[in-house]
């Protein structure tokens, strides 16, 4: 049991008992001791019954709950709830040998460890810490990595200097906690990828559109394709193997069109019919010809963060469906996404009907996407539902 204990008021410990793991701060009574950023803490009822353990941080959500059963925190214990993480992978077949070795090996909450993500290309594995708490623990976290993955893994590289509170980020560089890797070449369902961890967004890469990607592949065969937003050409690189007449990769980032650049290099000699494009998305669709395209994918960052950014980011997937509807050939092919976690799957779908209105178009839904099964969702915590599309005929 660790030395300080968060006492929670009276009823403010129904979310826990339904294992929700997170403990915001006017649900705490009192401390047995004042926590530190990162501390190990317990959680007890108003009664003094034990509820979970996690780490705390000075915010509106104070603690993240990573076992609901007293545990010691030790590199035993970071290496079981790897261990179990990793067999969730193999079981929903996430890993192919010779297909794919780019995954999610820990999804936050998802995986029972909130503040936490891993994210595996090949031969390393990169740490991207949300939380001061799980920060503090990657040492433990290395050793437990080199036991789950054994000879796989030479490797470990800690990008979480961006996702970490500003004042602790000020002294977190990032930095390899185990061997040396250089940029490499990873496989997703056979297609190769150039994966830069120390220099991409996020990760590396958007692991979280890999089975959407596929998808988008049984679409491309003879299209006119337009991917914008495209980062490193995901969805690219899948429609030209799919066989399309000519794709187009629009992103706004220089350094993420060279990306794509390099990546459809990888297959010229299949398909070379790519072209990138350095543009702002909006004034790119705005200036495009009217039915110039058979298929477009709408793949934007997260248009809001936080409930207050929410009306602004729903008219702006608005105007972005409706211009793209109105550019694209009757009866082409629309994937369109939102990744924004407080713009809940019923409200995007709304704001969609919105732009079909908008821009008067008659519009058929044929699939509802979501993200993969190594980003999983606890069902006792809904907000890990983060990503969410439909694939519409636009007539």
């Amino acid at each position: 049991m660790s030395a300080k204990i968060a006492f929670l008021h009276q009823n403010k410990d129904a979310a826990l008992r339904r294992f929700h793991p997170w403990v915001f701060s006017g649900a705490i009574r009192n401390w047995s001791a004042t926590p530190d950023d990162g501390d190990v803490v317990d959680v007890h009822s108003a009664s003094g019954q034990f509820l979970g353990t996690g780490h705390f941080q000075q915010g509106s959500i104070q603690i993240r709950v990573f076992s609901f059963t007293p545990t010691p925190a030790d590199t035993e214990f970071w290496t079981a709830k790897l261990l179990n993480a990793l067999e969730l992978r193999r079981k929903t077949h996430v890993i192919s040998e010779g297909q794919t070795n780019g995954y999610r090996l820990v999804h936050g909450e998802g995986d029972g460890l909130p503040g936490l993500i891993i994210d595996v290309y090949g031969h390393t594995a990169v740490l991207q810490c949300h939380s001061i708490g799980m920060h503090k623990q990657r040492h433990l976290l290395t050793e437990a990595l080199k036991t789950v993955l054994g000879k796989q893994l030479t490797a470990v590289y800690d990008k979480s200097t961006e996702t970490l509170p500003p004042n602790y980020a000020r002294d977190v560089l990032p930095t390899y906690l185990f061997g040396q890797a250089d940029p490499t070449i990873v496989l997703e369902h056979g297609h190769q990828f150039f994966i830069d961890w120390e220099h991409g967004q996020k990760t590396g890469f958007f692991l979280d559109q890999r089975d959407n990607r596929l998808l988008l592949g049984r679409y491309a065969q003879h299209k006119t394709v337009l991917n914008t937003f495209c980062y490193s050409g995901g969805f690219s690189i899948y429609a030209l193997q799919a066989g399309a007449l000519h794709v187009d990769s629009v992103d706004s980032s220089a350094k993420a069109i060279a990306l794509a650049e390099k990546n459809a290099a990888l297959i010229a000699h299949i398909n070379p019919n790519h072209q990138a494009h350095t543009a702002d998305v909006m004034p790119f669709l705005q200036s495009i010809p009217a039915n110039h395209y058979d298929l477009i994918i709408l793949d934007p960052p997260a248009f809001a963060k936080s409930n207050d950014k929410r009306h602004n980011a729903v008219q702006a997937y608005k105007r972005l469906n409706a211009q793209a509807m109105k550019k694209i050939k009757p009866g082409g092919i629309l994937f369109t996404f939102s990744c924004s976690q407080v713009v809940s799957r019923d409200l995007f779908y709304n704001t969609i009907v919105a732009a079909a209105l908008e821009a008067g178009k008659s519009v058929r839904v044929l699939h509802h996407l979501r993200q993969p099964p190594d980003h999983p969702v606890s069902i006792f915590h809904p907000e890990g539902e983060y990503l969410k599309g439909l694939v519409l005929e636009i007539q």
